[in-house]
């Protein structure tokens, strides 16, 4: 295993072929009024078990990195500028939801370390999941908790229960444990529903071994090497422990203030009633298309037909096959996990981005690419980069079960030549890092895709503190 990763250090990994970014012309569904609300009815009338998938073990660090700045400044007696950002952080203190009559009395340097170390919050050393985001009239939410009130209104099964998996590091299972416990029962009755929450680490057996810049293996002081956690694509592993129908997939810091909800409730039912719509399409063919191949019939009506479907909907275009395996060659793409996902038009937000690129069997696909698998000295690649119109707010509906009721090897539908090579430091050393092929990206390479144009609202990351300021974070 180390061999592979040492090999990918010093070979790299190459450049997608892409073939034109995905956009609503060719790529990207846009949904009339009418159809969302039929996804809506369908979504509302499935029977099956919902999920929701909350990869949350990332820590707060980045999140009040200003802050940490700040406090080194002041600290060595420095001034912050009056027109900083921390300065009017500072200034606002009473407006986060984090505020309490403690802080009133502190000077600036005291507030800041009261909310980044262990004199007050400690959220500098923290997961986000843990940080107090929304302020209503009569509690504090936790980014945790607000995904148990989405759980509530949008992924109840049919039995009244809520199920929700949260990905955490083990520093912080037990704190997470502890805001569950104080506040399960609350929403439990406030929304009429049973919990079923669960929660599982990132597999250690998914770290990589980190090298030095000439791609030797990083060794520590005490002479064993380092190994880092594999970033998001590790976490593969957890969901494909999934057991259930539709799998939301969502960020723990993408929420918002109670009053915006609505927006999200719509969208994420509605892209879950496409992932149902496509998915009985889908298991439809496969049912007509296995029972061809097993009698060594043909059908050639039947052929057109879901050739037109893989390029219509999914923008799936084959190469030219002989005569002899065609029908499999369809099976062998149809028959592969699912998943729908939400697009965001392009209005300067951070993320991935949606694209149409070329496999190496010459057959075309949707795939979500970020910028190091983009060629950005090739032409093409820059052209295409210039006309791409939205970008991937991670916003998932999953589908990871085949037409017959069985569960996929997820792990089999991974592209291993999608991971990530990147430049970090430890202990003042440069090294050398690298990650698996990200969650929903080279994870869910040979997954069948469909991207839904999304509006923006649904999208309201906290990537800095002073995000908690932006109206979506705040009443009305």
């Amino acid at each position: 295993m180390e061999e592979r990763f040492i090999e990918n250090f010093k070979n790299g990994f190459p450049f997608l072929k892409v073939v034109s970014a995905a956009t609503p012309s060719r790529g990207i569904t846009v949904l009339t009024e009418e159809q969302q609300q039929q996804a809506v009815a369908r979504y509302d009338a499935f029977k099956g078990k919902c999920v929701k998938f909350v990869p949350a073990s990332g820590a707060a660090s980045r999140m009040f990195k200003d802050l940490f700045e700040a406090r080194e400044i002041l600290s060595n007696g420095g001034e912050l500028p009056k027109d900083s950002k921390v300065a009017k952080f500072i200034a606002q203190i009473a407006d986060y939801p984090f505020y309490n009559e403690e802080m009133s009395t502190l000077s600036a340097a005291e507030i800041l370390d009261y909310v980044v170390a262990d004199r007050g919050y400690d959220y500098g050393n923290r997961p986000k999941g843990q940080i107090l985001f929304h302020k209503y009239e009569d509690e504090i939410r936790t980014a945790f908790e607000e995904h148990l009130v989405e759980g509530a209104l949008y992924a109840r099964s049919e039995d009244g229960s809520v199920n929700i998996h949260f990905t955490v590091s083990p520093a912080h299972q037990a704190g997470f444990e502890k805001i569950l416990e104080q506040t399960r029962e609350k929403y439990e009755k406030r929304y009429g529903v049973r919990y079923n929450i669960s929660f599982s680490v990132q597999d250690p057996s998914t770290d990589i071994i980190a090298v030095n810049e000439d791609n030797t293996p990083f060794l520590l002081a005490n002479g064993k090497p380092l190994y880092r956690p594999g970033g998001h694509g590790a976490l593969l592993k957890n969901l494909d422990a999934i057991d259930g129908d539709v799998i939301f997939l969502k960020n723990i810091d993408n929420v918002v203030y109670q009053d915006y909800l609505d927006q999200t409730i719509l969208w994420k039912k509605v892209l879950a009633g496409k992932l149902i719509e496509l998915r009985e399409k889908i298991f439809r063919y496969l049912e007509l298309l296995t029972d061809l191949v097993e009698k060594g019939a043909q059908d050639d009506s039947l052929y057109r037909e879901v050739v037109a479907f893989l390029k219509d909907e999914l923008s799936i275009e084959l190469p030219q096959t002989s005569d002899a395996d065609k029908y499999q060659i369809l099976v062998d793409k149809l028959n592969r996990p699912i998943r729908v996902c939400g697009m965001v038009k392009n209005e300067g937000e951070p993320g991935g981005g949606p694209y149409i690129i070329e496999e190496n069997d010459g057959a075309s696909s949707l795939q979500i690419l970020e910028g190091a698998q983009l060629d950005m000295n090739n032409p093409h690649v820059v052209k295409c980069v210039k006309e791409a119109s939205h970008f991937n707010p991670v916003d998932v509906v999953c589908s990871t079960k085949n037409f017959k009721g069985e569960k996929f090897d997820l792990p089999k539908y991974v592209d291993p030549q999608t991971g990530f090579i990147s430049s970090k430091s430890y202990e003042g050393r440069t090294l050398k890092a690298q990650e698996l092929p990200g969650l929903w990206n080279g994870s869910m390479s040979n997954w069948n895709t469909l991207f839904v144009e999304v509006p923006l609202i649904t999208f309201n990351p906290v990537k800095t503190v002073f995000d908690l300021m932006r109206a979506e974070h705040r009443a009305k």
